[in-house]
């Protein structure tokens, strides 16, 4: 089991393993959760994007250091929040299933500043995951992380505290022990549509097709 020391002495070793995720090309549907009980916040509660009435909601569970992850919001989060989550279609959030200590440290400082920060803050961690995820020596990856964070207002102190804040640690893991407890999660990105599940990177194209007949277009 994880402490809160591995995620302050992630390595790139701990970034090995979510180089060696399998890929999904395709999304898989699986066995559907109980919405009303994926539905329920963890102990950081969910940070949403889009109207509580939409008649879509998808649920991301993700780990910052997978670049299938890092791969869908670089090449289909900006299609589907435009076209879907920016018109009241759809409603979304993106929860914590940390693969490594080093994701685990990612989710910490991305919660660490409230909601209002939560996906400046992820987007930035997935848009440049290759500049720390994968940094080479001497640089460590948490070194990287703290430098690239600077820009969003960390200081050095503060991105110290925040990985020593054993409430925050424990919270970010509990969200993860659900998701493969409750709702068999067990690789990343793993996405629920309207409590159905999906496997793996998904396209815009592939979200489409489950999207638009719930939608009636």
């Amino acid at each position: 089991m994880f402490t809160r020391r591995d995620a302050l002495k992630a390595t790139g070793l701990a970034v090995g393993a979510a180089i060696l995720l399998p890929r999904f090309t395709l999304p898989a549907a699986a066995e559907d959760a109980n919405l009303s009980t994926l539905m329920e916040p963890g102990p950081l509660g969910d940070v949403w994007l889009g109207p509580k009435d939409a008649k879509v909601t998808i649920i991301e569970y993700a780990s910052m250091t997978c670049s299938h992850c890092a791969a869908f919001h670089k090449f289909t989060w900006p299609a589907l929040k435009e076209r879907y989550i920016d018109t009241g279609k759809v409603r979304f959030t993106l929860r914590e299933f940390p693969l490594d200590p080093l994701a685990t440290a990612a989710f910490m400082l991305a919660r660490c500043d409230g909601d209002a920060k939560y996906y400046p803050i992820t987007d930035l961690l997935f848009d440049q995951q290759a500049a720390w995820a994968y940094v080479q020596k001497p640089q460590s990856p948490v070194e990287a992380m703290e430098q690239m964070l600077r820009q969003a207002g960390f200081s050095k102190e503060k991105f110290e505290a925040c990985l020593k804040d054993q409430k925050l640690y424990n919270a970010v893991n509990a969200v993860k022990q659900k998701g493969m407890d409750t709702f068999k999660v067990d690789s990343t990105p793993t996405f629920f549509i309207n409590g159905e599940r999906f496997k793996g990177e998904m396209t815009i194209e592939g979200m489409e097709k489950v999207i638009k007949p719930i939608l009636g277009a």
